[in-house]
């Protein structure tokens, strides 16, 4: 196939001899046996110019696809062997940035010495960007577009506030007793009909959970849609605050944040590592895609939670 197409696109059997180092007799010997073993002509040979038939036309377009195919194919096999290396783009959400990626980017240093990593956390990411080779993407909604993405984990939204809060102002045993506490919340707009908790773990069987809708108090302490600053907000004692898991991981391993109504949850994040469409990745884009499979487990459930000891509680459990 290499032969035939390289003598199409040289325009003779003698050039394409040249180009690929070999002798005229071998390169029309080589087309002949093609042609033979096909059972089909695929050139109209003269003294002066060669021609395809029809179907050599449409053999020519097939064979490019196929060598295509077997360059990447072995492309993808070598690089395998070599140790990645270059430069990495990453785009992400700033929350994912700060709480999960930056500590865990020392042990992927220290297995890949010589790739970079450039991460860029303008703010909210709805979708994959080209210009990077992974989009982090940590969306409640299921995923669509014209791009490859692996799941890496599922974040459950939870209440929390530090101890010294709640031993001052007592622990909520219902998502009601909210009325009574100082919350850290959206703004009232962005809420519309309230904040809806659903009782049991992600997966529970259907009708045994239970789900209430509370309206935040417009006196509430802070309102904004910045995680961190509720996430610091909650850590200095101002109030309790709904969190993605995988912001108040350490916090709570840390026994700085208490997860507030263990038995309730606000929604779940899916976070997906998401790559443009291409038939072969770059070493380095599969080295960090690997490792953040790795670390986060690459399921549908939360390891952020499990790590701190608190998942959700079974509805049929008692919060303590």
């Amino acid at each position: 196939m290499r032969v035939f197409v390289r003598v199409i696109d040289e325009g003779g059997f003698a050039k394409a001899a040249r180009a690929l180092d070999m002798a005229p007799p071998v390169v029309t010997r080589v087309v002949a046996e093609l042609e033979s073993h096909l059972g089909a002509r695929l050139l109209n040979r003269t003294t002066r110019r060669i021609a395809l038939t029809d179907i050599g036309e449409s053999y020519l377009e097939r064979a490019r696809a196929i060598l295509i195919d077997v360059e990447e194919a072995q492309a993808l096999a070598s690089e395998s062997t070599k140790d990645p290396r270059g430069h990495l783009r990453v785009l992400a959400p700033p929350a994912v940035s700060v709480h999960q990626l930056a500590k865990h980017l020392p042990r992927f240093r220290a297995a890949y010495p010589q790739l970079s990593v450039e991460i860029v956390a303008p703010g909210s990411v709805e979708t994959v960007d080209e210009d990077f080779d992974i989009t982090l993407l940590a969306l409640r909604n299921p995923i669509d577009g014209d791009f490859v993405a692996r799941r890496l984990a599922t974040s459950e939204v939870v209440m929390c506030a530090s101890p010294e809060y709640l031993d001052r102002r007592g622990r909520p045993v219902h998502p009601r007793d909210l009325a009574h506490h100082e919350t850290l919340v959206p703004p009232i707009s962005a809420l519309q009909r309230g904040l809806t908790f659903f009782s049991g773990p992600i997966g529970g069987k259907a009708g045994d959970g239970e789900s209430t809708t509370v309206v935040p108090a417009r006196g509430a302490a802070l309102q904004t849609t910045h995680i961190d600053t509720n996430y610091a907000a909650a850590l200095a004692g101002l109030g309790i605050a709904g969190l993605p898991s995988f912001v108040v991981e350490d916090a709570l391993i840390e026994s700085a944040l208490e997860r507030v109504l263990p038995g309730w949850r606000l929604f779940s994040l899916t976070l997906w590592a998401a790559m443009p469409s291409r038939k072969h990745l770059p070493a380095r884009t599969r080295a960090f895609l690997d490792f953040l499979v790795e670390i986060f487990g690459g399921e549908d459930r939360d390891p952020w939670l499990a790590a701190a000891g608190c998942v959700t509680l079974p509805t049929t459990a008692k919060p303590a």
